[in-house]
């Protein structure tokens, strides 16, 4: 099986009013519990806004996002599913329950990675 990321920009939501949100939270939760029941569900949350710092090789950390960054991540969920069309089915579920678009992109594969926290779970 496969991981992919399922993100939308920050701001994708700004269009839904104070009285729709509550609406769409339970629609968007309703979804990601779906995806638990199904086995598929490895991880999701929303990220604060203009909340990030860049944290250079030499340990240099500078608050972010910087002014040429045009679009953050909002918000995402990680699915893990035997193929990619499965990934998009799942992402056009939380499309319409957020009412805005997700981005779909494969996580990369590290047998080796998967292997040490397999180990460091025992």
């Amino acid at each position: 099986m496969a991981k992919y990321l399922i993100s939308f920009n920050e701001g994708a939501m700004d269009h839904i009013t104070a009285e729709e949100l509550p609406e769409v939270g339970k629609a968007a939760q309703a979804v990601v519990q779906d995806a638990a029941d199904a086995g598929v569900f490895v991880f999701g949350g929303g990220l604060d806004r203009q909340r990030a710092a860049i944290v250079g090789v030499d340990g240099l950390v500078t608050d972010g996002p910087f002014p040429e960054t045009k679009e953050v991540v909002g918000g995402f969920v990680v699915v893990d599913v035997p193929a990619r069309e499965e990934a998009l089915v799942w992402a056009a579920r939380i499309a319409a329950a957020c009412r805005c678009a997700q981005e779909v992109r494969e996580l990369g594969d590290s047998p080796e990675r998967d292997a040490m926290v397999r180990d460091a779970g025992r």
